[in-house]
């Protein structure tokens, strides 16, 4: 006899134990001591009797439990087990859930960082999937078309955010050509998109390109009456010119006043390349003296707060507005430019010699590596001569004895 509904409605719990009302087909439902009706598909496969779960009343109610019972007797029809197709079914169904556009961008971020990526690059990177995550994460990656990708980089732009609209494609088509590469997508929908995209303004970091200019800076820097740390960082800037993050985030295990230098790690290296500094008697005197301050802290410029973080990424910036320099004149990003220019017109040194300096990768990764072991020599007489050419233009007498 079928069940009906008002039936199972009716059916309540045996204390002493479960008991089983059949409706047939050898479907039947489980009425467990705890209340629960469950129900559950009998069958034989190869010989063997076999139960499949077909969920549990009144989630599952009576028609679509007979249903999941027909649906089961077809799979068994072919040939196949139907628990065997539940399992491949519940495991495609999580690959395919991996496989959506976030899922993959995560996988990808995971192979850079074991492929030694800069942390800086990888909080950028993770703030550019968070971009895209609304519109594009939870797609399946094969099945997204280039206007999805354009819709969803067309929402960074509307915010003004134009830069970060054109990274973000660029990194959305590096994650399509890894799923491409591990065989989860045929195409890459972001490739031919930026011609939609508007083309951000330019905005060149402020930089003083003079040496009269110059000199006027290491002056003011001289007569700064902020922070010891700060007024330090300040000194040493123009002196290692190296990027602001990695000068606020170095530690002091990473400098070897014996050998003097300064051995950046890659992980803190915008190109993810170990990066060694040399170290003018200049620096090192700025760096000695720091060390009676901060010494015990593990960063060299140390938060004012506490010890345990590096001193703010604006602290710099802040500082030169304190001494006058707007934004469009002056930035801690700038001293790179500043030496970069002064030292090509000067003409002294080798131009890759100045590119090694500013740790400038070049495209040929062998020739990079050995550039810069050639030009090391160069690059700490480079360091000496450009810190006593510092000190000539504060002192305002920047002599032809040092260019020549």
């Amino acid at each position: 006899m079928s069940l009906s509904d008002l039936t199972i409605k009716a059916a309540k719990p045996n204390a002493d134990k479960d008991y089983k009302l059949a409706d047939g087909g050898a479907l039947f439902l489980i009425i467990s001591k705890s209340g629960s009706k469950l129900w559950r598909f009998r069958y034989r496969f190869l010989g063997k009797e076999k139960m499949l779960s077909l969920g549990s009343y009144p989630e599952v109610g009576l028609r679509a439990a007979r249903e999941r019972r027909d649906d089961a007797k077809k799979i068994l029809a072919t040939g196949v087990d139907p628990s065997f197709e539940r399992k491949r079914q519940s495991i495609a169904a999580a690959i395919q859930a991996n496989n959506t556009f976030m899922g993959i961008a995560r996988e990808y971020i995971e192979k850079l960082e074991a492929d030694g990526i800069a942390e800086a690059t990888r909080k950028k990177t993770n703030w550019l999937v968070s971009l895209l995550e609304k519109d594009l994460g939870g797609r399946p990656i094969a099945q997204i078309e280039p206007y999805e990708v354009v819709s969803a980089l067309k929402k960074i732009e509307k915010r003004g955010n134009y830069e970060s609209a054109k990274r973000a494609r660029s990194l959305a088509s590096r994650v399509f050509k890894y799923a491409i590469w591990t065989a989860r997508a045929k195409v890459d929908p972001a490739a031919d998109v930026g011609g939609a995209l508007k083309s951000p303004k330019v905005v060149h970091r402020a930089a003083i390109l003079t040496a009269e200019g110059l000199g006027g800076l290491l002056r003011d820097i001289e007569g700064f009456e902020g922070h010891m740390t700060t007024h330090a960082a300040l000194r040493l800037s123009p002196h290692v010119f190296v990027r602001p993050g990695e000068l606020r985030h170095a530690e002091w295990p990473e400098f070897d006043f014996d050998k003097r230098c300064w051995r950046i790690p890659a992980s803190k290296m915008k190109m993810a390349i170990e990066h060694v500094v040399p170290l003018s008697s200049q620096s090192m005197g700025i760096l000695l003296t720091l060390r009676e301050i901060s010494g015990a802290e593990k960063y060299v410029f140390p938060s004012i707060r506490t010890g345990e973080r590096p001193m703010s990424e604006n602290t710099i910036n802040v500082a030169l507005r304190r001494l006058g320099y707007t934004s469009d004149e002056m930035t801690g990003h700038g001293f790179r430019s500043t030496a970069s220019t002064l030292l090509n017109e000067l003409g002294k040194w080798q131009t890759d010699a100045i590119e090694a300096a500013l740790a400038h990768q070049d495209k040929n990764k062998v020739r990079g590596s050995y550039n810069r072991g050639q030009y090391w020599a160069e690059r700490v007489a480079m360091a000496q001569w450009w810190s006593d050419y510092l000190d000539g233009l504060r002192e305002g007498c920047a002599t032809k004895r040092l260019v020549a």
